[in-house]
């Protein structure tokens, strides 16, 4: 009986604790309201605002927290009567929950140390299913969020040269981010993401961006129109619920008084405590050209909110951007060497530069159904706006200095994507097969658009005996080259199934169906060069091995579609139509993908590509102008490794190398040549040694260098670009004064001040690298 009755006491304090727990946290009711539909959300707050503090939130997607579990009341003693139990009861605290910022900065602590040691963290966004790399049968290189911090590129051109096979093509004249992969690539080729999302920016690496991925070959299975090279995928900082923030302060300089200074915020925190966060991010460059006129200015502001619930994240981000650049060319090759004139020296004018801004927007909303279905729905809206001037190169004479010119520009100029996805993952079992399955749809409208192009003829010039600031930018407005239009859409529907044969080996099929149409020309009245609609159903195919828990071999077949287009007339006024077939890919790829220890990850792959109905650019001498015309079929085949990741307690890497054998196999005039811009070897190695906490602060060095071999300059391959090699190093030191941390970071770019040309249009515009700068930079932590 006493043992009944002390029962009794112990169950009804149960309830009591349990109802008193209910009471005070209260209930919270959302009224959401979707067209006709009205759904009613019951929260409990304060549980979820402990809830969201149970895990580190992932930099892109963020889980939804396990829900916790109330920890049952001690038992009162055997002697106890009820009412001694109501006292105990009352006079007992019950713990303060830790604070919003507790637990999210003890695991953010622990995931920046394996952030320092190089560690390969994928976002979900570029193969949109969550899947570890081992579970997959494509290859994604990542450059992790420290190595851009050590690094400090200044593009993304500079950041990508830490992945096998990514060489520069045409950047018109540095304003656009313009890389090859896999032999493939050029600039607005619809290449270039945000969070898995298409950007028509000219610039995408910024003081927003916290990694970059490579997804390579054939990507259109979950990206739609594209080259055979794959995607680059830029990923975003994302508001974090724990109160941080930072502020960075840089100058650099080139040498000779070509000098600059930037500085930059990062803030973020939860606002109140029902799992919304904030971040805001600010930038500002001014800089010296390190040519010898010209300067590089930038501002950027970019806020945006994230609500972390139980079973539903929303994000939402915006950036602006205003920025004014040097519009530079280069120089000129002439009998397969560069002009015998200082790096230094332009070739154009001081009012050569583009100027503009651009905007993004971001929208995702992510609801988990539940433990395995997931339902993503995406928006983006990017545009920019710019103008610029420039004195094109037309001819030059090597022995008398004397180079004529084209005083030409762009105003008015608009380009745009909206872009809108929906998408489900998660597991089915069928007949006692797991299936991974990725189900979704999308569309898409872009816009290029050029209003006034100026043509004007202007003074010839000697560029031994250089005087500047004769001439002054074109008024001319050239009505046949005027009004510039290129503008597609698309709509497409997408499903991919991974089937889980056994814990070792799983099957990959997936298949996409898109419809598009293309229109592109010039001139007023308006002339259309192309005119084109049409579909295709793409597949995917792959498989994968687990050796290990740590190793895995895979291979997959991959297609990837792009239709032929132009701007520019074709010879005999000939238009593109939907007769004419789109540029088709297909690549077959093998390899060998390791993660080591959660520490050491990368992939060793092999690949063969071949791309048919090909648009090829020739320059014509007498009118320095491109042409362009359909090539038969081109091949891409080659050998990649990438590794990244922490080597052991103190040593860091990321390098990689790629042989790239890219050539026309079927053309009437290019067959056997190689393609333009693209090096058959480029290789990379960046170290770092960690000195941890020996010394009274923390300090790490690190340096490499990246190589890059002799490419072709044009589609004849009438000259050849050399090969160079390009070395790099820098030095961290973190001291805390008092509480609070701050990092001095020291940083020399092309140590032995190497001249180097990372890409041509042609022999009258080839690109020169940037010299030897030095930066120095602090950041105070708080």
């Amino acid at each position: 009986m006493q043992q009944k009755s002390q029962m009794s006491h112990r169950s009804t304090a149960c309830r009591r604790a349990h109802r008193a727990l209910l009471t005070s946290c209260g209930a919270v009711v959302v009224r959401v309201a979707f067209g006709s539909a009205v759904f009613w959300v019951a929260m409990l707050p304060r549980v979820a605002d402990a809830q969201a503090q149970t895990q580190q939130l992932p930099s892109v997607t963020v889980e939804a927290p396990n829900r916790a579990v109330a920890t049952r009341p001690a038992p009162a003693s055997q002697r106890n009567t009820r009412a001694p139990v109501r006292r105990q009861a009352r006079r007992t605290p019950v713990a303060a929950p830790p604070s919003p910022s507790e637990r999210p900065a003890a695991a953010a602590a622990q995931l920046n140390e394996a952030k320092l040691g190089y560690r390969a963290m994928p976002s979900p966004t570029t193969l949109r299913t969550g899947a570890s790399p081992l579970d997959s049968s494509q290859a994604v290189a990542v450059v992790p969020e420290q190595v851009l911090k050590d690094q400090l590129p200044r593009n993304l051109d500079d950041a990508l040269a830490n992945v096998s096979g990514v060489t520069q093509t045409n950047t018109l004249a540095g304003s656009f981010d313009a890389v090859i992969r896999r032999g493939f690539g050029e600039n607005r080729d619809g290449s270039i993401m945000r969070n898995g999302m298409p950007l028509v920016q000219g610039r995408s690496l910024g003081a927003t961006v916290e990694s970059v991925e490579v997804l390579k070959g054939p990507a259109s299975l979950l990206y739609g129109i594209q080259s055979p090279g794959g995607v680059v995928n830029t990923i975003s900082k994302r508001p974090e619920l724990y109160q941080h923030g930072s502020l960075t302060v840089i100058g650099s300089t080139f040498g000779g008084g070509h000098n600059g200074a930037n500085a930059i915020f990062d803030l973020t925190g939860p606002l109140g405590t029902q799992g919304l966060a904030y971040r805001v991010i600010g930038s500002g460059l001014d800089e010296d050209y390190w040519r010898n006129f010209g300067a590089n200015r930038e501002r950027l502001l970019a806020p945006s909110l994230a609500w972390y619930g139980e079973s539903t994240t929303v994000q939402f981000s915006y950036e602006h951007r205003d920025f004014s650049y040097p519009f530079d060319r280069g120089t000129a090759f002439v009998n397969g060497a560069p002009l015998a004139i200082p790096a230094t020296r332009r070739l154009d004018e001081p009012f050569n530069r583009t100027w503009g801004q651009s905007d993004l927007l971001q929208a995702s909303v992510e609801q988990r159904l539940d433990d395995t279905w997931k339902l993503t729905a995406a928006y983006s809206y990017n545009r920019e706006i710019y103008e610029a001037n420039q004195l094109r190169i037309t001819a030059v004479d090597p022995v008398t200095g004397v180079e004529k010119r084209s005083n030409d520009g762009t105003h008015g100029a608009l380009a745009y994507v909206g872009y809108g996805t929906s998408y489900l993952r998660g597991d089915l079992w069928i007949g006692g097969v797991r299936h991974e399955v990725l189900i979704g749809g999308e569309a898409q409208r872009r816009l290029i658009y050029r209003q006034d192009l100026i043509r004007q003829a202007t003074p010839t010039f000697n560029f031994y005996d250089p005087v500047y600031g004769r001439v002054g930018p074109g008024t001319t407005v050239s009505a046949s080259d005027s009004d510039q239009t290129d503008r597609l859409e698309t709509r497409a529907v997408f499903a991919q199934d991974t089937l889980h044969l056994t814990d070792r080996l799983s099957l990959v099929g997936g298949l996409r169906w898109m419809d598009y149409e293309q229109l592109a020309g010039r001139g007023r009245p308006f002339s259309a060069n192309t005119d084109l609609s049409g579909n295709k159903l793409l597949p995917l195919g792959g498989a994968v091995f687990k050796l290990t828990d740590q190793v895995s071999l895979y291979a997959s077949y991959t297609q990837s579609l792009q239709p032929t287009s132009t701007i520019a007339p074709l010879s005999g006024g000939y238009v593109i139509g939907s007769s004419v077939a789109p540029e088709e890919g297909t690549q077959y790829e093998a390899g060998v993908k390791f993660d080591l220890d959660k520490r050491l990850s990368g992939t060793l792959a092999f690949y063969d590509i071949e791309k048919k109905n090909v648009l090829v650019s020739q320059f014509n001498a007498a009118t320095g102008l491109n042409e362009y015309r359909a090539a038969g079929k081109v091949r891409s085949r080659g050998v990649e490794f990438d590794v990244t990741g922490r080597l052991s307690e103190h040593w860091s890497t990321i390098a990689s190398y790629g042989y790239t054998d890219a050539i026309v196999t079927d053309d009437p005039v290019l067959t056997g040549k190689r393609l333009q811009n693209v090096a058959m070897n480029t290789a990379s190695l960046f170290l770092v040694y960690d000195f941890g906490t020996t010394l009274p602060g923390r300090l790490r060095l690190g340096g490499g260098a990246r190589y890059v071999g002799d490419r072709p300059g044009d589609s004849t391959n009438s000259f050849v670009l050399p090969s160079y090699t390009v070395a790099d190093l820098f030095a961290t030191y973190e001291v805390k004064y008092g509480r609070t941390p701050v990092i001095y970071q020291f940083n020399v770019k092309n140590l032995f001040d190497t001249v180097y040309y990372p890409s041509a249009v042609n022999t009258l515009n080839v690109a020169l690298g940037d010299a030897r700068r030095f930066s120095l930079a602090a950041t105070v932590k708080f």
